[in-house]
């Protein structure tokens, strides 16, 4: 039987071709797989980044701390006209909407005495209830032949002032601690901007409540559209007088802005790199060699609520982490752990 046949070429030699090409293919890719002669740092290139902590420079420049606040105009609080006697109310002086000025009586009432007349009987006394402050008498709350105690409200006197009081976040009040007396108000559509005075910064006291404080605070609690008024969220409001010759009504809205302070060619860093607030805190200097970066204390000043001033510990061009370090890399630092 010849070689070349048909049937020996389909019986022997097309299946041996076969295995013997399926065979190459298995064993060049188990080389290419286990057996490829490539090792690591082979062709001469090795691992060289380096993760850095981003790091910012001192500059010299002029700083501004203008805390801007969304404020509402409020009628100044209601003031209380109390009883300084005990005893019936006679008669009633004045009814609700009357002008009255601090002297103005507003009610009588007939006081029993303490030492009796010579024959026993009762002796009694009329004494009269003065309004005590000037504006409109906005409500009587007293009839006569009526019996009050002393400190009983007799009635409230709204007085003709206003004042602008707006709501700010804890935080800010890092920015007012050099403790401005004035701001600026502006009223859109209204007045020219004005500068109001007496500002005051104030936060609710431990243990204090709306019953605890003056009946006449509770009507000017809010502005007259219905919004949450000045305090309202229980965080710290500033407040500050409206000056008598401007005309202006509850419910406005108005911006107040406060100027606590500027200055020119001072030292600044970005507020992000600098740990703590107020008076004192503290920088990182990049860490050298592989250590840790390096605290500094500075004094610091302007605080613009981006950037802050530096008033010593630093001097300009000197190179500073632009973020302060976590505590957790601060830690894995110190233990030669950090990468």
């Amino acid at each position: 039987m010849s070689v070349s046949s048909p049937g020996v070429m389909r019986r022997w030699v097309f299946p041996v071709l076969r295995l013997v090409v399926f065979a190459a293919i298995a064993a060049a890719l188990v080389k290419l797989a286990f057996f490829s002669g490539a090792t690591a740092g082979a062709d001469g290139i090795t691992p060289s980044g380096v993760v850095t902590e981003p790091t910012t420079t001192v500059e010299s420049g002029s700083i501004r701390n203008d805390l801007t606040v969304d404020a509402t105009v409020f009628a100044d609080a209601a003031v209380p006209v109390r009883a300084t006697a005990a005893g019936e109310v006679t008669k009633v002086a004045v009814a609700p909407g009357a002008a009255v000025d601090a002297g103005t009586a507003v009610a009588v009432v007939k006081q029993q005495l303490a030492t009796p007349a010579a024959d026993g009987s009762p002796r009694y006394a009329n004494v009269t209830i003065a309004a005590g402050a000037a504006g409109t008498l906005s409500a009587v709350s007293v009839l006569v032949g009526q019996q009050v105690a002393v400190g009983d409200v007799l009635a409230q006197v709204a007085p003709p002032t206003f004042n602008v009081s707006g709501s700010i976040a804890a935080v800010q009040q890092y920015r007012l601690l050099a403790k401005p007396t004035e701001a600026t108000v502006t009223i859109a559509g209204g007045p020219q901007p004005f500068t109001c005075t007496g500002l005051t910064v104030s936060a609710p006291l431990a243990g204090a409540s709306a019953a605890g404080g003056s009946e006449g605070a509770a009507q000017s609690a809010g502005p007259s559209d219905g919004s949450a008024g000045a305090g309202s969220s229980g965080g710290p409001t500033v407040r500050c007088a409206v000056p008598g010759d401007v005309v202006v009504f509850a419910g406005l809205a108005a911006k107040l802005t406060i100027s606590a302070g500027s200055a020119d060619d001072a030292l600044l860093v970005p507020a992000t790199a600098v740990e703590g607030a107020g008076a004192a805190g503290t920088v990182y200097r990049p860490a050298a060699d592989g250590g840790a970066p390096t605290p500094v204390k500075v004094e610091l000043g302007i605080f613009d609520g981006r950037q802050v001033q530096v008033v010593s510990g630093l001097k300009k061009g000197d190179q500073i982490l632009e973020f302060v370090p976590s505590k957790v890399d601060e830690q894995a630092a110190a233990n030669g752990i950090a990468g």
